[in-house]
C-alpha cells in the first residue's frame, strides 16, 4: 500500500483513539491499545499504560480536545510507525492545560486490527527567528 493511502488509514485509527481519549473512558481507551501500551513523555518519562489509567480514574487527568494529523506511516511487517502532530485540551491536576506536541505511535496489527503499543509525545518549540 502506498504511503497517502496508509496515511488515509491511520488517520482513521487516530481518530478512534483521539475519540476514545477524549472519552476519558478506560474501557474505551483499551479498544485502542495493546496490553503493554506505554505512554513516553518529557515530563512523566515512561508512564505505565496503569499510572496512565490511575490518573484518569482518580479524576487528576482529562481530556476535552484531541486531534491529531497524521504526516508519515512506516509499516514494517506487523509494525507501523506513525508521525504526526497533534493537540489537546482539557485539564491537569483541576488546571487548564493545551498541548501542541509533534506524536509518535507505534502499533501492532494484532487480533486482526492495528492497536498501538507506545505513544511518545514531544512538545512543539518555536525556534526564534534569525
Amino acid at each position: 500500500m502506498e504511503e497517502k493511502e496508509l496515511i488515509k488509514q491511520f488517520q482513521i485509527i487516530e481518530n478512534d483513539f483521539n475519540t476514545a481519549v477524549v472519552s476519558n473512558d478506560i474501557v474505551q481507551i483499551k479498544k485502542c491499545i495493546t496490553q503493554d501500551w506505554v505512554l513516553v513523555d518529557t515530563q512523566g518519562g515512561i508512564i505505565p499504560q496503569q499510572r496512565f489509567f490511575d490518573v484518569l480514574e482518580q479524576g487528576q487527568l482529562s481530556h476535552t480536545t484531541m486531534t491529531k494529523q497524521v504526516l508519515r506511516v512506516k509499516v514494517y511487517g506487523d509494525i507501523a510507525l506513525v508521525t504526526g502532530r497533534g493537540q489537546n485540551s482539557g485539564f491537569w491536576q483541576g488546571n487548564p492545560m493545551e498541548a501542541d506536541e509533534w506524536i509518535t505511535d507505534v502499533y501492532k496489527f494484532e487480533d486482526n486490527q492495528w492497536l498501538c503499543v507506545l505513544t511518545h509525545l514531544t512538545p512543539v518549540k518555536t525556534m526564534p527567528i534569525l
